[in-house]
Parts: structure tokens; sequence; C-alpha cells
């Protein structure tokens, strides 16, 4: 398993405006880490997770699927999504980039 989450991790780190991500477990400690994110993040990803899928209960009963919706946060120049898929949450920062101005 730890093999795959690495292969996940560096997937997702070579995507486009990505700096960092990680995963974590259900109790929010940190499964794999790559880039430049805090490995202490997880829990509180983790638990902003649970707190956001509280705010629509009922899409549990109806689409469990939905139940954990994706969690954009934006700070500077930095945005942090969150998104939990089964067991596993996933948290990525992304550097935010400008386009080009023309004069």
């Amino acid at each position: 398993m730890e093999t795959q989450l690495e292969k996940v991790l560096s997937d997702i780190v070579t995507q486009p405006d990505t700096v960092g991500a990680l995963l974590a477990n259900r109790q929010g400690l940190c499964l794999g880490v790559k880039g430049d994110i805090n490995p202490n993040v997880s829990g509180i990803g983790m638990a902003i997770s649970d707190q956001v899928a509280g705010l629509e209960p009922r899409n549990a009963v109806a689409q469990p699927e939905a139940r954990h919706p994706t969690i954009c946060l934006y700070s500077g120049n930095r945005r942090c999504v969150i998104q939990r898929n089964g067991e596993i949450t996933g948290v990525i920062y992304k550097q935010h980039t400008s386009a080009p101005t023309s004069d």
C-alpha cells in the first residue's frame, strides 16, 4: 500500500501549479507527504472535511458519494484543496499563477 500512496503523491505533485500534497487516514494521521507542505496539517485537513460534510447531512443518505465535498481555501498566493475519498483525505497546496497582463 505504501508504494501505491507514493505513486499517487508523485502523480499529484507533478500537476501544474501544485507545490505539495499529503494523504491522511481517518484519524488524521499523515500517511505520506510530497513537496512543500507541513505534515502536521493532516489532522486539520481531515477535521475540516468532517465539518464541511456536516453542513448538508441529508446528502449522506441521498448521495453517499457526495458526503465529502471538495473544499478550496485561498490564502495569499496559495490555494489549499481538501477532499476525502473513503478513508483517505487528500490535502493539496497549489500556487496561484497570475496570467500575464497586456499593456
